[in-house]
């Protein structure tokens, strides 16, 4: 059989034409955040920067970045760039202390993001005899919308399950003929187990998973890979970008194909902001080409990784992005959620807490295990254990309120999370993932 392509004609452009596009899309989005994005207009204008001094991609360097404190000083219009009335959807990921991550979206948008889920489904081996089964979330999390628009375009029969009750997950697989899933890769695992407890492998008809939203570990590919009888494939993306979709693993299998007519890649030094050679480990950041509502320049991922050029297998010509090997700032990704230590200590210090605490956070059976130690006062460790345990499940609601997902919340004897240096360690992190 020979190679598939959604739209064969750009992701096998030659490298010089993607270029040459890029430049043109770079002067044109340039100018459009210029003329109707005031809160970008003072950025450039701070360093000095105007439209008339970008050309091309060789330029891009010029430009400031943007970064999360951006999204969050200008929520939730000051980055839209077009008129409300021409936008048809916002998708939303949790900010760093409440103050939600909005994105913008008008209809061409979408449809571009539709287009490159699309490209992932088809890397994949899907075709519109396919039937994809999206457990994603969906909602205001960009990854059920994403792959659901993909699979449409794609002409496959897609069931929108979206996450949790796995048992009915299983029924529509062995009753629909589900060949491809789409969901987190922790998901997949518990969904591979409890076929497995159930004696229902045999009447599973998947060949491929497309998996995102957190970071998995090789291993727990070919765990998932020989549990389901499938091929599984990494995506990535995020919602100020767009979502998934950003980039997506080829039949290769060694790092995920960047869609560089929408997107341009750099590395950078965290610390210094220089941009790095092909090749090198930093900071990856993103600049949107095509998108109209909500186009970022230069955002700042903070996500760890590495680019490569090197001719791939598939006869994709776009550049090539390392599965992310950890964050340049503390941000976790627990369950697919983003998680900042500062929202649990907003909640701690609104609700009458110390800021003394501690976030543990496993991999026990491909699931994430979400702990947190809060230090009490001197006065409350005295009070009786009833009014300790109401407190807790008191920050259990408050924290899922704040976060999205739920955490085991133990309160703890004063001065007994250990300082080291006079500093709390705040986050254990002992899945080994990177």
């Amino acid at each position: 059989m020979g190679k598939q392509y959604f739209q064969p004609e750009i992701e096998t452009m030659p490298v010089e034409e993607i270029k040459k596009h890029q430049s043109a899309c770079l002067v044109k989005q340039v100018k459009h955040v210029w003329d109707n994005v005031p809160y970008y207009r003072k950025k450039m204008e701070a360093v000095g920067v105007t439209p008339e001094d970008i050309h091309g991609i060789e330029d891009l360097h010029k430009l400031p970045f943007v970064t999360k404190e951006d999204l969050r000083e200008a929520y939730p219009y000051g980055l839209l760039a077009k008129p409300l009335e021409d936008c048809v959807r916002i998708q939303s990921t949790s900010g760093t202390t409440g103050r939600r991550v909005v994105a913008f979206y008008t209809q061409h948008d979408l449809d571009l993001w539709e287009d490159c889920c699309a490209r992932a489904i088809v890397a994949a081996g899907g075709t519109k005899e396919d039937v994809v089964h999206v457990s994603y979330g969906y909602g205001l999390f960009t990854g059920g919308p994403g792959l659901n628009g993909g699979s449409h375009k794609v002409g496959c029969l897609t069931l929108p399950m979206s996450s949790g009750n796995t048992d009915r997950q299983i029924q529509f697989m062995t009753d629909l003929g589900s060949t491809i899933l789409c969901c987190t890769p922790s998901y997949a695992a518990y969904l591979a187990e409890s076929i497995q407890e159930r004696g229902l492998n045999d009447q599973i008809k998947l060949k491929a998973g497309i998996f995102g939203a957190e970071a998995w570990t090789d291993e727990m590919r070919r765990d998932i890979e020989e549990k389901l009888g499938i091929r599984a494939y990494d995506i990535y993306g995020l919602t100020e970008i767009s979502g998934p979709g950003v980039a997506f693993e080829c039949e290769e299998q060694t790092g995920m194909h960047i869609n560089e007519d929408h997107f341009i890649a750099e590395i950078i030094n965290p610390k210094t902001g220089e941009v790095l050679p092909e090749g090198e480990k930093g900071e990856l950041v993103f600049t949107s080409l095509t998108k109209e509502a909500f186009p970022l320049l230069r955002y700042r991922t903070r996500d760890l990784c590495v680019l490569n050029r090197k001719p791939c297998s598939c006869g994709r010509t776009h550049v090539k992005m390392s599965k992310p090997m950890g964050r340049s700032d503390d941000m976790l990704i627990i369950r697919g959620v983003n998680v900042f230590p500062s929202q649990i200590e907003t909640v701690l210090l609104n609700t009458g807490m110390t800021p003394n605490y501690q976030i543990i956070v496993d991999r026990k059976n491909n699931s994430d295990t979400f702990d947190i130690n809060v230090e009490m006062s001197q006065e409350m460790f005295s009070d009786n254990l009833a009014i300790v345990s109401e407190k807790e499940r008191e920050l259990v609601l408050a924290l899922k309120g704040m976060l999205g997902i739920q955490a085991k919340v133990h309160l703890v004897a004063p001065k007994s999370i250990t300082r080291s240096e006079g500093k709390a360690v705040r986050v254990i992190d002992k899945r080994k993932l990177y």
